[in-house]
């Protein structure tokens, strides 16, 4: 990754606010075409953060677990610290939150759609792997050892109300990229195909549920993914990505392998 120190001015609506910081950003070298990846290290309201930002050279089509089907412009993974958290706890200034984090590296809350985690981008993994002229590229995040769980068996003691709602240090985050170009419904099934590999990543390192230790965990309570499709229409559209296809082979290879490299790297050999 190369390095190097910026200065960006925010965006406001169609015009420019002062300059609220100076940061600095590391390249991300992908095999993927047409992307801009890098990690940016800014502030929000004062507190040093940094989140890891995918930008297109054109609209791309998005699945995400959080902002559901959307054409944006870029995507992103931030790193929420605890003095963030502390902010941002109710709804009312985490809708804040999600509109004023992107100003502070330049971006327009409309193009992005972006995760939250309290693992810092640094800890992030990387797995690309190609079949023929057929590519894809795993970056995750994670961080499971107080907040996992097994789907069927734990209890949700969490109630979404109007006002407010709790998050968690324990989060795994999957950003999918792929130069093929996917429907809507082969990025629906990507999820299921990652969330498949995710759960053997976690049952590999014998990750076991946080309240019910004797059983081992399929995830976190607030995993998140986003799925982007490519818009090369020389590529043929690509309908199915379950497990017995060369893509589904391709997603569940490299998140299982970005999701073991990231929890590892976070909270360290088990």
């Amino acid at each position: 990754m190369s390095e190097r120190f910026i200065g960006k001015r925010c965006l406001e609506g169609d015009g420019e606010a002062e300059v609220l910081s100076v940061f600095k950003e590391k390249k991300i070298s992908l095999e993927l075409e047409g992307l801009d990846v890098k990690i940016v290290y800014h502030t929000y309201e004062g507190v040093e953060t940094n989140t890891l930002l995918v930008g297109f050279s054109e609209k791309r089509r998005v699945l995400s677990t959080v902002d559901g089907y959307r054409r944006v412009s870029y995507v992103g993974n931030s790193y929420i610290p605890s003095e963030i958290e502390n902010k941002i706890m109710t709804k009312k200034t985490y809708k804040q939150y999600e509109k004023g984090l992107p100003l502070t590296f330049g971006v327009k809350p409309s193009q992005i759609t972006f995760m939250g985690t309290g693992v810092d981008m640094d800890k992030h993994a990387v797995c690309q792997k190609n079949y023929e002229d057929l590519k894809v590229c795993c970056i995750a995040t994670g961080g499971a050892k107080n907040n996992a769980l097994r789907m069927g068996v734990d209890s949700g003691d969490w109630i979404e109300t109007r006002t407010g709602f709790k998050l968690s240090t324990g989060t795994i985050n999957i950003l999918l990229l792929t130069n093929a170009v996917l429907t809507a419904g082969a990025m629906a099934r990507a999820i299921i195909t990652a969330t498949e590999a995710k759960t053997a990543a976690l049952q590999d390192l014998n990750y076991t549920s946080t309240p019910t230790p004797h059983v081992q965990a399929t995830g976190t309570g607030t995993d998140t993914m986003i799925i982007v499709s490519n818009t090369n229409k020389q590529q043929n559209t690509i309908h199915h990505t379950g497990g017995h296809t060369k893509i589904g082979e391709l997603i569940a290879k490299t998140t299982k392998t970005a999701v073991t490299q990231a929890l590892k790297n976070y909270d360290g050999e088990k």
